[in-house]
């Protein structure tokens, strides 16, 4: 068992608590990094259908962005190459907390744009019929999870830079 100490607390995990960690770390990185190589590779997509679906007290802005073709380009060209970035920092787990946190903004903006709230109907198809939680809503919650876990110094790049998470020997806790 493997005990890390950060700011006093102590904390307590597993090794395959942390490899699950690690785990879930590698697979939205994934799932990140596939959206925004998709999107580059599509010389047709644009966000602007997407924007235009918005309902809820953001709409008018995410709208507004598509009304302006420069603000557009500037949101499609962020998102693709926000997701990318993201998804290659959780995967290789490099500055891991800021891309966690990162990921965890622009699910938050792509929930807000596009909630599932009762009587908000899209014509995009959906994979299930959502009730307020949806996926973005889930991966949102697992990278705020993994933003507070030093999942990147356990396995990944952020060891090289930062060093390896401190831990506490059981015996001396």
């Amino acid at each position: 068992m493997a005990r890390q100490q950060r700011h006093g607390e102590k904390l307590t995990c597993s090794g395959w608590q942390l490899g699950a960690l690690v785990a879930l770390r590698m697979l939205i990185g994934w799932h990140f990094l596939y959206e925004g190589l998709a999107k580059l590779l599509n010389p047709y997509w644009s966000s602007s259908g997407y924007l235009l679906e918005a309902k809820g007290f953001l709409s008018g802005f995410f709208t507004s962005i598509v009304a302006n073709p420069t603000a557009l380009r500037v949101v499609d060209w962020l998102n693709i190459y926000g997701l990318i970035a993201i998804g290659l920092g959780l995967i290789v787990g490099c500055l891991t907390r800021p891309a966690a946190i990162a990921g965890a903004v622009l699910l938050l903006l792509y929930y807000l744009c596009n909630p599932p709230f009762v009587g908000f109907k899209y014509s995009a198809p959906t994979e299930g019929s959502y009730l307020i939680v949806n996926k973005n809503l889930i991966e949102l919650c697992a990278l705020v999870v993994l933003a507070l876990f030093p999942t990147g110094r356990i396995l990944g790049l952020d060891r090289l830079l930062f060093g390896p998470p401190r831990i506490v020997d059981p015996q001396h806790a």
